[in-house]
């Protein structure tokens, strides 16, 4: 058998040219190993914008637009009311004397005639009043219950009996005890008031989970420093839920107070404007009082969105 042979020269070549190769076959797995070790690399995106105005506005709308549909509703409703019967205002005529009663609304002709912004700050003096009181002895108490089970089971039966009483029920002893008519409504909004927080308090002291009171007895904890450092934090969404349910009850209970017991006040407003027979500023008080509780309620809700470290 014949081997092939190559030139002497060729062969010379080969073997001056085969370590370049062998090099260049090297770098070039090298390279191709570094590229499959490298990570991918990764999109920029451009950052994000907001939303645009057209975007906002379409957002406003929607919104928007149910409430309006809602209160046209109303409105229709009424007017199509008015209609029917020759005594009910339309919508119109009570807008008008909207207009002439907001005009001047702190005008003042005696204690009997005074503008309705002098009645509902009246009212809503009583209100703060009452409402305080109830505070400074509901939350206090509803620690005192959901803390000692002894005074829970003492209190207890005693807070199921008095809460479904009627506050206006409480009026006629007010008036009984007090001598005036003012000190009565206060009295009232006090009853009214302190049901809600006693109960939403106690409830929230309750749920305060027992690892917490544990650890506090472990590092001998005085009372007071269990109260504040533990207690109430976890306490407080209950305690401004009780509030809100309280302010709510009370702004609905000082109407039926003052139409009994007379005065300045938007109840006995409400009333007064009956006797003149002025049933379009009875409407504009019904829309006032509403007003006034929505605005109240909603001051609360943000003070409670506020304190929610649950949310946090």
């Amino acid at each position: 058998m014949t081997t092939a042979t190559f030139p002497t020269g060729l062969d010379r070549s080969l073997e001056s040219v085969m370590p370049a190769v062998a090099t260049a076959a090297g770098d070039a797995e090298a390279v191709k190993g570094c590229r499959d070790a490298a990570p991918e690399a990764v999109p920029v995106r451009p950052a994000s914008r907001g939303p645009s105005l057209g975007e906002r506005l379409g957002g406003l709308l929607r919104r928007a637009i149910p409430p309006v549909i809602g209160l046209a509703l109303v409105i229709g409703i009424w007017a199509l009311v008015a209609m029917k019967s020759a005594d009910f205002p339309s919508p119109a005529k009570t807008f008008d004397a909207a207009v002439v009663l907001f005009s001047d609304p702190f005008y003042s002709n005696g204690p009997n005639d005074q503008g309705i912004g002098w009645n509902i700050l009246s009212s809503l003096k009583r209100v703060g009043v009452g409402f305080g009181v109830a505070a400074l002895v509901g939350i206090p108490l509803g620690f005192i219950i959901g803390r000692f089970a002894f005074m829970n089971s003492m209190l207890a039966p005693i807070i199921s009996l008095l809460r479904p009483v009627s506050p206006l029920a409480w009026l006629p002893i007010g008036l009984m005890v007090f001598k005036a008519a003012d000190p009565a409504s206060t009295w009232t909004i006090f009853i009214c008031s302190i049901w809600p927080m006693i109960l939403n308090t106690a409830q929230g002291v309750q749920r305060v989970p027992q690892d917490y009171l544990n650890v506090a007895r472990v590092l001998n904890l005085s009372e007071f420093r269990i109260i504040t450092k533990i207690l109430l934090p976890s306490v407080l969404p209950y305690m401004l839920t009780g509030i809100r349910l309280s302010i709510g009850t009370a702004w609905l209970v000082i109407v039926a107070a003052e139409m009994l017991t007379g005065g300045v006040g938007i109840g006995f407003w409400v009333w007064d404007e009956w006797n003149n027979l002025k049933v379009e500023h009875i409407i504009i008080a019904i829309f006032v009082i509403g007003i006034v509780g929505l605005l109240l309620e909603n001051l609360l809700l943000l003070i409670a969105r506020r304190f929610s470290y649950g949310a946090n």
